[in-house]
């Protein structure tokens, strides 16, 4: 692969930007599988990272005291941070609208929680533009920029619109909805087009990458020629790659994590607080798109169908809060609190109590320790790109004793499904089933399954996804792609 400079851009810096009870603002570090990927890649090449402070413009301190944060984190992290000012407005209408009350309800087909409101567009296309004019002002042509994620489809558009060129890569990180689903977007042509923008197009599963193609097909009309799980389409006078690249962890990190001893501390206090019983763990970030209130109610099914579970397993549900204030995720707080009270109130016995509730954030040991005590994993969203959670908990489970229930509509699934027990979410009866034979399941056959389940996540971990994602984006044919290279889930 050529050494080339590499600039990622994504909405957000892998900063964090606080401002403390006392005033004084101050950096801290992202999280997650992402920042922890491309940091040694970005080091390695002096790259830089673009993207958005986190805070509106209003509120973001500016000239030098900016600039030394700024610094500071380029410190920290090792390569550059170019940041990206978003007013109180365009956080409001691009990101809060367009991003998360369009695009985000639509591409995980849920489209009735769609709002077309057409300010959104407007301002959609203006962040976009602003990103772009922050990708020009900070790289050069022989710069390999590579944008993610859906809040920032348009950027290679508006780069070509200011007349200058980039190679450029483009990754989805959500799922890509099929085309009936698709046609409900007003802005589905500009949306496609903006897309042929760039040189390689990624995304999570095949399952994806055939919903775009067959996009593109009926509502473009372009040549499409590859095979099953890569494609190039010819666009006027240039081919554009589209290719799966499922996104992976960090393996080695959850797994060397679960093997200190201040996980093994908090995991002891765990079981010591709801002892003798098997713990099957749900985590999830509080959306709609998670299925938290249908696998309540298949938990709350399973006790009753089958008796011998009671008193002798418990769900610890943690529900992490997200876009607090907005009125459809208080609506879900709410539903959620009152299906947990519902089958607490059911069932709680002395000594036993079948939902444990947590809300609010973990830190990255308290996870990891859930992970490594919980002997079953619930992960049964209703649409997912790909769920990271499902192999974080695969990773840190060291003792191989863990059983992974897992949605068919993850995009996880693709990978794990043959040592997996895998679940419709919206069958309520299967669901429950699925529990009841994970709680009755052997050891042997728990550890049979774990150990296949921790063999393919660590051969096909993050860094082999970035590997393989810029490899195929600076080939410049077809023809190089690293095919043998490339890791294809089964279907």
């Amino acid at each position: 692969m050529e050494s080339r400079r590499l600039a990622v851009i994504s909405n957000r810096l892998p900063i964090v930007l606080k401002r403390e009870k006392r005033g004084k603002w101050v950096t801290e570090p992202g999280s997650g599988g992402l920042v922890t990927a491309l940091g040694p890649v970005l080091r390695n090449r002096e790259g830089l990272w673009i993207g958005w402070v986190g805070t509106n413009e209003e509120e973001t301190p500016s000239g030098p005291l900016l600039n030394d944060l700024l610094s500071r984190g380029t410190r920290e992290t090792g390569y550059s941070l170019k940041p990206v000012n978003l007013t109180r407005e365009e956080v409001g209408k691009y990101y809060h609208g367009f991003s998360n009350e369009i695009l985000w309800p639509l591409f995980h087909d849920l489209f009735s929680h769609c709002n077309f409101d057409p300010c959104y567009w407007e301002a959609y296309q203006g962040v976009n533009n602003k990103f772009a004019r922050a990708v020009i002002e900070n790289t050069q042509e022989s710069d390999y920029v590579w944008v993610h994620d859906y809040q920032l489809i348009l950027v290679g558009r508006e780069l070509k619109r200011l007349g200058i060129t980039r190679q450029a890569g483009f990754f989805l990180h959500i799922p890509f909805p099929p085309l009936d689903i698709f046609l409900k977007l007003p802005w589905r042509f500009e949306i496609l087009e903006a897309l042929m923008e760039y040189d390689l197009i990624g995304f999570q599963t095949t399952r994806d990458l055939r919903n775009f193609i067959g996009c593109v097909r009926a509502l473009l009309d372009y040549q499409v020629k590859g095979t099953k799980y890569l494609n190039s389409i010819i666009h006027h006078d240039r081919e554009v790659i589209v290719g799966a690249f499922p996104i992976s962890i960090d393996y080695r990190e959850f797994a060397d994590l679960a093997r200190t001893e201040e996980v093994a501390e908090k995991a002891w206090i765990i079981h010591a607080n709801i002892p003798e019983q098997q713990l099957i763990l749900g985590v999830d970030r509080l959306d709609y798109t998670k299925g938290i209130p249908e696998r309540l109610r298949a938990f709350g099914h399973a006790l009753a169908c089958y008796p011998d579970m009671r008193g002798h397993i418990s769900l610890i549900q943690v529900v992490v809060p997200s876009r607090t204030g907005v009125e459809e995720y208080e609506k879900l707080k709410q539903e959620i609190e009152r299906i947990v009270g519902e089958i607490n109130g059911r069932y709680t016995d002395i000594g036993w109590t079948p939902i444990h509730y947590i809300y609010r954030s973990l830190s990255r040991t308290e996870l990891v320790a859930y992970y490594k005590t919980c002997e079953i994993a619930l992960i049964t969203p209703l649409k997912d790109g790909m769920n990271l959670i499902a192999k974080e908990y695969c990773a840190s489970n060291i003792e191989e004793k863990g059983v992974l229930i897992l949605s068919e509509f993850a995009g996880a699934a693709s990978q794990l499904h043959q040592n997996v027990i895998l679940v419709n979410p919206y069958d309520r009866q299967r669901t429950a089933d699925a529990i009841h034979s994970a709680f009755v399941m052997d050891l042997e056959q728990r550890r049979s399954r774990m150990r296949r389940l921790r063999r393919s996540i660590q051969r096909h971990n993050v860094i082999d996804w970035v590997n393989t994602f810029l490899r195929a984006g600076i080939s410049k044919d077809l023809r190089d792609f690293p095919q043998a290279e490339l890791f294809v889930p089964s279907q």
